[in-house]
């Protein structure tokens, strides 16, 4: 597209400025530079299965006890213009069962995916692109998959050069067929494998009806000990061609973070006296938060809360504080 104005003196601008990833959300992927960390402040942890980790990505663990998750694990220089990768190390040489899936995924949700009209047959392709390290070299494997997980496309991504960060850029055509929910439910399911087993892994760079993480054939971080599988620069556009990586404020990375997850701490009660209050979240959640107290005193009850406000009740001196959860 070329853009002229008019004028005393004439200014022709020229480039793509209707392609596809150029306004708006572009990047659909939530901390894909893997700056925001509210669980664990970069401590290590040993996932269970579907539990979060770094803000927005879980985990599949096939079996306990197999990797750790940490931000800026390893300590290794990330790659230009980023300062944060989510690190995956192996705990044992563990040999993946045929119904194992060991990997970190993200679920987006469907209002942001909505315009991609995946189910129709004006379904859009989309190029997903991302930064990886590892101690390992070989295919490594991953999965698109819908809600209902009757449908998904598994990937293969080379990785040629152990402890080298790599740019991996996958194109995807858009699905046009099976059921994507457009609402605030799940849209589109990532996932970056770490060991699958036969049954959840397809051929590679084909939908198909089925329920895979990863194309057969990938590599298995978790079949050797001390491994490292490091990924950062994450991120899912609309079209055909990888983009430069959508950086966005630390600010609106954490507020889209807390859509979906965020702490809070409740006032005190100045005397003996019964008191009913509430305060607005900074964020409004995806949903009515799951709300979990860390520190919860004698009298203090989490009562009609909302996906906009928190209320709570007490009859003594006390205070709260815990956990909003309304993740996808």
């Amino acid at each position: 597209m070329t853009l002229a104005i008019s004028g005393t003196t004439g200014i022709t601008l020229a480039g793509q400025f209707d392609s596809a990833s150029t306004f708006g959300f572009k990047n659909r992927i939530i901390n894909g530079g893997m700056v925001i960390d509210q669980r664990n402040a970069g401590a290590s942890v040993t996932p269970i299965n579907l539990q979060y980790t770094l803000d927005r990505w879980g985990s599949f663990v096939g079996a306990a006890s197999k990797y750790t998750i940490q931000q800026n694990a390893g300590s290794v220089t990330p790659p230009v213009g980023f300062i944060n990768y989510l690190g995956a190390t192996s705990t044992s040489a563990y040999s993946v069962a045929a119904t194992d899936v060991f990997g970190i995924y993200q679920v987006i949700e469907g209002y942001n995916t909505a315009d991609l009209a995946w189910g129709t047959a004006n379904a859009k392709a989309v190029t997903l692109s991302f930064q990886v390290y590892s101690s390992l070299t070989g295919n490594f494997g991953g999965a698109i998959r819908n809600s209902a997980n009757t449908r998904s496309y598994p990937f293969l991504f080379n990785v040629p050069t152990a402890n080298t960060w790599t740019t991996i850029s996958v194109t995807i055509l858009g699905d046009t067929s099976g059921t994507w929910l457009t609402n605030n439910s799940n849209g589109v399911k990532i996932t970056f494998s770490l060991g699958t087993g036969s049954t959840y892994s397809g051929t590679a760079n084909a939908w198909a009806g089925a329920e895979y993480y990863s194309a057969t054939g990938a590599v298995s971080v978790v079949g050797t000990n001390g491994a490292t599988f490091y990924i950062t620069g994450v991120q899912l556009e609309k079209g055909s061609t990888a983009t430069s990586f959508d950086f966005r404020s630390y600010g609106t990375e954490l507020a889209l973070c807390q859509r979906y997850y965020q702490s809070y701490s409740a006032g005190f009660v100045i005397d003996t006296s019964s008191a009913f209050q509430t305060f607005p979240l900074p964020v409004s959640m995806r949903t009515t938060p799951t709300v979990t107290g860390t520190s919860v005193g004698a009298g203090y009850t989490i009562a009609n809360n909302t996906n906009t406000s928190l209320a709570h009740y007490q009859t003594a001196r006390t205070q709260g504080s815990g956990l909003l959860t309304a993740e996808l």
